[in-house]
């Protein structure tokens, strides 16, 4: 990708990644890539980010089977996001939800 150049690292080397459905266009995940898991994601054509939590590189789908198959991958006009629109293999979500935006916030609710 001679493109990878371009795009604006914040300061731990990552940028954050918008996971979509091409076909239906929900909005699955948002996580993060570096350098090199954006490398390796053009390479496989499925989706590759950092994990944040383990400091490690993360094949999404490599233990569940639930791959996402890059379609397209842009990057906004500041080139601080990607957006990644992809034919997902199962559910996005670690809880078996098909997207991780399954929760709706709820105003009414009393605030804490």
């Amino acid at each position: 990708m001679n493109q990878l150049s371009d795009i604006k690292w914040d300061d731990r080397g990552l940028v954050p990644c918008i996971v979509q459905d091409v076909d239906t266009k929900d909005v699955l995940m948002l996580a993060y890539m570096n350098a090199e898991s954006l490398q390796q994601t053009m390479e496989i054509g499925e989706t590759v980010f950092w994990s944040r939590s383990r400091q490690e590189l993360w094949h999404k789908g490599a233990t569940s089977g639930n791959v996402q198959k890059v379609v397209r991958l842009l990057y906004d006009c500041d080139a601080d996001t990607l957006l990644a629109l992809v034919k997902p293999a199962g559910p996005a979500c670690h809880t078996g939800e098909y997207t991780c935006f399954y929760r709706e916030w709820d105003a009414d609710a009393p605030q804490a």
